[in-house]
């Protein structure tokens, strides 16, 4: 007989809930997180389970990843698309775990989609960079607001990322702000290299993805923002249709129009 799973992930722990196909609740336990103990648990269970669901949390990926190299079927449950009745009266994280194994067994499961590990990380790596880009843009718009309302003096952002710390000597005399100036600087200067190392790894990966140079193609699209958009795509086939794809990307407008009014 078929045996479903659901697991209740939290920080420190997860909640096992295992159901057959009667509904019939099989197994329930708190577990640390660690893997080789779930592991263990859902051993004398292994040869029945038809699949495993883990709901989409900050910190998933470890377990999906041993699951999945242990042979397991696993299946990524979307949260913001699963809504229990709100009149119980009563929820545990017991509850939420055979929650989860029921929606799997009836096929109704809301699945969000799993990447391969490799992909997963590089593609952390390209989410890093744009996060050390979006610093430097703040260190650059604070040095160039220093330099305008206290000196009146505009400099592009392009020369801000040139500067050294020793060049504001020339520009800058008082002392209190000639140090905030070359903490800016010295931020950019900083990240200006961790990006470049970052850009460096990922380009030479870039060739060896299908469709990177297509991408290329398209005007307004360069080589990072070409591989960004390969790896937070993943595979192009799991969108049926274009407007799929379209409102993945979030270039859908969201409405909701009841006899005419707008409600949000």
């Amino acid at each position: 007989m078929k045996h479903f799973v659901g697991m209740d992930l939290h920080s420190t722990n997860t909640v096992i809930g295992i159901i057959d196909e009667t509904d019939t609740e099989k197994f329930s336990r708190k577990i640390p997180n660690n893997l080789d103990l779930i592991l263990q648990v859902l051993l004398p269970y292994q040869s029945n389970i038809s699949g495993i669901v883990i709901e989409s949390t900050y910190n998933w990926y470890w377990l999906a990843d041993g699951l999945m190299a242990a042979e397991y079927k696993v299946h990524l449950a979307n949260p913001c698309a699963i809504q229990q009745y709100k009149g119980l009266k009563f929820t545990d994280d017991k509850h939420d775990a055979y929650w989860l194994a029921t929606l799997l067994k009836l096929g109704i499961l809301p699945e969000g989609y799993i990447h391969n590990r490799a992909d997963c990380q590089l593609r952390d790596l390209l989410r890093k960079r744009l996060m050390l880009v979006r610093q430097r843009t703040q260190h650059i718009l604070s040095f160039s607001s220093l330099m305008n309302r206290n000196l009146c003096h505009r400099v592009s952002s392009n020369t801000i990322k040139t500067l050294k710390e020793s060049d504001l000597d020339d520009y800058i005399s008082e002392h209190h702000l000639n140090m905030s100036a070359k903490a800016n600087i010295a931020s950019i200067g900083y990240l200006n290299e961790r990006i470049k190392i970052i850009e460096k790894e990922i380009l030479s990966i870039a060739k060896m993805k299908w469709g990177y140079e297509k991408l290329l193609t398209v005007p307004g699209i360069v080589k990072v923002l070409a591989l960004t958009i390969l790896l937070e795509t993943g595979n192009i086939n799991r969108f049926q249709r274009v407007g799929n794809f379209a409102s993945y990307c979030r270039c859908v407008p969201s409405k909701r129009i009841s006899n005419e009014n707008n409600k949000g």
